[in-house]
């Protein structure tokens, strides 16, 4: 029995690195794919957003003197690069799979229509939503937000790097760092938490779309996350 029927997986890009920090890993790769065939056998309907921050950020491109906006889409052309990587990998092991991009590039990709990737959904594909919401400025958190609204996806699950949840400073810096195991969408605007982008962050809350961090490099934590289990931390609801 699944809690979630219907989800968003937001994949960070440094995820897809693993130790390497850098790039793209395969054999990483896979193991993701596999905790995500896990997950689809159960019939959960999965939709993908991959983040770029393995290949390139435009924040930092920004700082180095490239204008913001180009910066910008070359990080987007990163998170295709992410996406067709991890549909091979997930259609290696049986999972039908289909990659959308926000910018069109047919030869390689579909171009991003809600209604065709709900009907994938439906017919138990997994979408996997590329290049961002196609417009510079904007996160691929605000992608998983923005997606997640449009396909009236039950949950976002944001999946970090070694990170088991949201808490209330770094771990790794501050030994009194405490983890939350229920938050709002408010107290991550209002703490400043440094879960996904206030944009992101507001999207969500206005749709009413409840977020769980968890880590993903803790093997089983996406199947037990859709069954309902107290893992990470869970953000729902506008008020504290």
């Amino acid at each position: 029995m699944v809690k979630y029927k219907r989800i968003v997986l937001k994949i960070s890009g440094e995820a897809l690195a693993g130790d390497a920090g850098f790039g793209i890993q395969p054999p990483v790769i896979a193991k993701i794919a596999k905790e995500i065939k896990a997950v689809h056998d159960l019939g959960v309907q999965i939709a993908i957003v991959c983040g770029g921050g393995n290949m390139w950020r435009g924040e930092a491109g920004a700082a180095m003197g490239i204008e913001r906006a180009q910066a910008d889409y070359i990080g987007m052309l990163g998170t295709v690069m992410n996406g067709l990587a991890l549909q091979d990998a997930l259609e290696q092991i049986d999972v039908p799979t289909r990659v959308q991009t926000s910018i069109e590039m047919r030869q390689i990709a579909e171009p991003y229509i809600r209604r065709k990737a709900v009907r994938h959904l439906e017919k138990g594909r997994v979408v996997i939503f590329s290049a961002g919401t196609g417009n510079p400025y904007f996160s691929t958190d605000t992608t998983a937000a923005l997606r997640a609204a449009e396909i009236n996806a039950d949950v976002i699950l944001m999946g970090k790097n070694g990170v088991d949840g949201v808490y209330s400073a770094d771990p790794a810096k501050d030994a009194t760092a405490v983890k939350y195991d229920h938050l709002t969408h408010m107290d991550i605007i209002a703490k400043g938490l440094n879960v996904m982008d206030t944009t992101a962050s507001s999207l969500s809350m206005d749709n009413d779309i409840p977020l769980v961090v968890f880590n993903m490099n803790e093997p089983g934590n996406i199947e037990r996350v859709v069954k309902g289990e107290n893992v990470g931390t869970t953000i729902e609801g506008g008020e504290s």
